[in-house]
C-alpha cells in the first residue's frame, strides 16, 4: 500500500507541474485499496509539494457500462477526479 500512495502521488505531482494555468487534470485509481479518500488525500499532497493551485471540478466513477452489484460493493473500485489548475 505504501508503494502505491507514493506512485499516485509521484505521477500526479509531475502531471501538476507540467500543467499551465486553466489547465485540466483527469486523474483515476483502479485500486481496491485506495478508496476514494485516501486518493483525494493523495492527490492534494501532490498538489502541495508541485505548489499547485488546483480546483476539484467532479469526482468520477465508473461509467453505465461498469455496473457493481449491490450484493458486492467492493467492486466500485473505480475512482477519479476531474481537476483544473487556477
Amino acid at each position: 500500500m505504501p508503494n502505491a500512495a507514493r506512485a499516485y502521488k509521484d505521477i500526479n505531482l509531475w502531471a501538476m507541474k507540467l500543467l499551465a494555468p486553466g489547465g485540466h487534470l483527469l486523474t483515476f485509481s483502479c485500486s481496491g485499496a485506495v478508496g476514494p479518500d485516501l486518493f483525494q488525500k493523495i492527490v492534494a499532497g501532490a498538489a502541495a509539494d508541485a505548489k499547485a493551485e488546483m480546483q476539484i471540478r467532479a469526482h468520477l466513477g465508473p461509467g453505465l457500462d461498469h455496473p457493481v452489484s449491490i450484493h458486492f460493493p467492493e467492486g466500485e473500485y473505480l475512482k477519479g477526479l476531474w481537476l483544473q489548475a487556477v
